[in-house]
């Protein structure tokens, strides 16, 4: 079965899916995977903006398995070119190998082995942090109950990671000379870097929380620009930050705290601009229900369940959505978006191996 799905993965990376740049059309890769599900009834919808989906079906089923299809851009770090498949004793070599196009070969040579009920919903867009495709999903009145979503999990079954949320500070100074008295406090560069650091103390004071193995806030100063030159008073600074709560933390209420690190008056705004839940998605008593669902889930498809982890995943606007999710595929998160990413072997087949066992009804 392994070379069905070298196979598969040689076709898939050979496929341009970086995203960015986010040109990523409805042909393409979209008319290969079709092409390689006889017997599915397969929608392709474009949601704008380089997210695809297609969502194929056969027969009548309860459970839905995703997997995303873009990859993040190239570095030229890499000792090949990326779009080509290489395979040597134990791995295989690609742009997306690891992140998640091995899982999404390994579902399509699963579905050509086997007879049963399935469903499979491929996207376009989980690297550009947009999830036009799982929302549109979400929002069509699917019907299904429970959703295994592929990330690189060395095919255990993750029941639990963090939350994300990104955020773009604006800081407002007052430009002026250097030398003046008033430089220390009227400097938007000034102001942005005392609200870093009150922001990471705040950070430090979360260390003793902990969810399901997980523990502390993840957080991270990703970019911060602004003023002109080293003698005039910086009159307006920008702060890209992020950070990565646990699944019983209020996202909310961290914003609230976060915001407040800022001297009064220091702020010209402050601006989420990408939010994802935590899995399981809810409030303490809710998220603990859910991951009791997952973790039996779990059980009865027989995937030996892992730690929680600390990357986000698409599993938890699943889960918001009152649907019962895992995540579970193939590969190891430290080779995602690595140069010269890859997968081992052993891990592609132990995934579609399972993946048959799971659909049943084997031809």
């Amino acid at each position: 079965m392994l070379d069905a799905v070298l196979e598969h993965l040689e076709a898939l990376v050979s496929f341009d899916t970086r995203n960015p740049p986010r040109r990523i059309g409805v042909g393409g890769i979209f008319d290969y995977i079709r092409a390689q599900l006889p017997g599915f009834r397969c929608t392709v919808s474009d949601h704008g903006d380089g997210a695809v989906s297609l969502l194929a079906l056969r027969g009548h089923p309860a459970r839905v398995f995703n997997v995303h299809l873009d990859t993040v851009p190239s570095s030229p770090r890499w000792s090949a070119d990326p779009l080509r498949l290489r395979v040597d004793a134990d791995r295989a070599i690609g742009l997306g190998a690891c992140d998640i196009k091995g899982a999404a070969a390994g579902l399509i040579a699963a579905a050509n082995e086997t007879s049963g009920d399935a469903a499979f919903l491929f996207g376009s867009d989980e690297e550009a942090n947009d999830a036009r495709c799982i929302e549109a999903f979400l929002g069509s009145g699917h019907g299904f109950r429970e959703a295994i979503v592929a990330e690189p999990t060395g095919c255990e079954a993750v029941l639990a990671h963090r939350g994300i949320s990104s955020v773009l500070l604006q800081f407002k100074g007052e430009a002026g000379h250097a030398s003046g008295a008033k430089a220390l406090d009227a400097s938007a560069l000034h102001r942005a870097m005392r609200w870093g650091a009150n922001a990471l103390e705040l950070v430090e004071s979360q260390s003793h929380l902990r969810f399901g193995g997980l523990t502390g806030l993840r957080f991270n100063i990703g970019r911060v620009e602004g003023g002109i030159k080293a003698n005039v008073i910086a009159p307006a600074a920008e702060v890209r930050f992020g950070f990565r709560p646990l699944p019983s933390q209020d996202i909310d209420e961290l914003h609230l705290r976060l915001g407040a690190c800022a001297a009064p008056g220091a702020l010209e705004s402050y601006r989420e601009t990408f939010r994802g839940p935590a899995l399981p998605a809810g409030d303490v008593a809710a998220a603990e229900e859910q991951r009791l669902l997952a973790r039996d889930l779990a059980d009865e498809l027989g995937l030996p369940i892992g730690n929680a982890v600390d990357f986000w995943t698409e599993a938890s606007l699943f889960s918001r959505a009152g649907m019962t999710a895992i995540v579970y595929g193939p590969g190891d998160i430290a080779q995602a978006h690595a140069a010269d990413e890859w997968v081992a072997l052993e891990q592609l087949q132990r995934y579609a191996e399972s993946i048959v066992r799971i659909l049943g009804a084997v031809h």
